[in-house]
């Protein structure tokens, strides 16, 4: 699989769009704000404030309300110290990088009430289509850089296949319970590989003392003992295997499916940002949200959640299953089981915040 060709989330504004159903990384953008907004303030300390310029980059940006949300907290956070130094505020070049194949076009067709908001303002917004695990900007540009879950996707799937051709992890489409000890070790091992180089390159595109903000889906123990962390895959991989025990998919199809996705611990993301070195660590914590409401019936969250799994695993489901599963996948077998799961047992999303500043030579 080329995941940079097949990887994208789910277009336009319909109802399986991404930009109609992330209502939960909505919920950790608004929960991140603070983050940000001290993040920003933090930046602002830094010798080369004031500045005429403000380069910003939001990685992985998808085409959901989330980036707007990021830009805001960024542009209200400046005027803010700009307030309390006396100072004019700066020029603000916002960057929006995703996949080529993402959707920009409904980005930036959603991004006009928020060029009215700040029409006051002196603000850019470019597209910068391409993989951020290679270079995006020219050398030493960017003050700030952010992205909400964007670097749990890995470049690539890991090789999970024996020597003999065997698939590693049958039945599964990502770690489980059940997945050998080889199949977690090479997941780690790529998302090692990946988050590594995206550090470098950041490394390099940022000035000294600039700040990174990273939010991704995350776990809380070291191994998968909570299935937080990997619930939503689970379960499609249970919907897909009772498809497949109904003859509506080959099994070979299943066990030959895995997703280039990594759901990394609190300390492997602390160890790798050590061992790589461009940055030092200002703030990591683990922040855990409900995956339904209070008041909500499990059968209806489930319905919701299999919409949202839809429109992030289904561009890569789509390409290895074929488009005519997509319905029955998605809007019949995993809302029941995602439904059935809950009412058993609460389910939360779990997710890392790291706050990182460039080290300076």
């Amino acid at each position: 699989m080329d995941v940079k060709r097949v990887l994208f989330m789910s277009k336009g504004d319909g109802e399986h769009s991404y930009a109609q159903t992330s209502t939960f990384t909505q919920k950790i953008a608004s929960v991140t704000k603070p983050t940000i907004a001290s993040t920003v303030g933090s930046l602002l300390e830094e010798d080369f404030f004031p500045c005429k310029l403000l380069n910003v980059a939001d990685l992985g940006c998808a085409s959901g309300p989330c980036t707007v949300t990021f830009m805001s907290t960024v542009i209200e956070s400046v005027q803010k110290q700009c307030t309390h130094l006396n100072c004019p505020s700066p020029e603000f070049q916002f960057y929006l990088n995703d996949l080529p194949g993402n959707d920009f076009n409904t980005l930036f067709k959603n991004l006009s009430n928020f060029s009215e908001s700040y029409e006051s303002l002196s603000c850019f917004i470019m597209g910068a289509p391409g993989s951020f695990h290679g270079r995006l900007f020219p050398s030493n540009c960017l003050h700030l850089a952010h992205s909400s879950y964007g670097v749990h996707w890995l470049s690539q799937v890991p090789n999970l296949t024996s020597k003999e051709g065997v698939p590693l992890n049958r039945g599964r489409i990502y770690i489980s319970e059940t997945s050998p000890v080889v199949v977690k070790e090479a997941y780690l091992a790529q998302f090692r590989a990946d988050f590594s180089i995206f550090l470098k390159f950041r490394g390099e595109e940022m000035i000294d003392n600039g700040r990174l903000i990273l939010i991704l889906n995350g776990r809380e123990d070291k191994d998968f003992v909570s299935r937080d962390g990997y619930f939503i895959l689970e379960k499609l991989a249970d919907a897909i295997a009772a498809l497949v025990s109904e003859g509506f998919i080959e099994e070979e199809k299943l066990d030959t499916l895995n997703m280039p996705y990594h759901t990394a611990s609190l300390e492997e993301v602390r160890d790798i940002v050590n061992e790589e070195g461009s940055f030092k660590i200002e703030h990591l914590e683990i922040i855990k949200i409900d995956r339904m409401s209070l008041d909500e019936d499990p059968q209806s969250s489930g319905r919701k959640i299999a919409t949202l799994a839809r429109s992030w695993t289904g561009s890569i489901i789509s390409h290895h299953l074929g488009e005519g599963i997509m319905d029955k996948l998605y809007g019949e077998k995993l809302p029941v089981i995602i439904g059935d799961d809950l009412a058993k047992e609460r389910r939360k999303g779990i997710s890392i915040i790291v706050v990182l500043k460039k080290h300076v030579p």
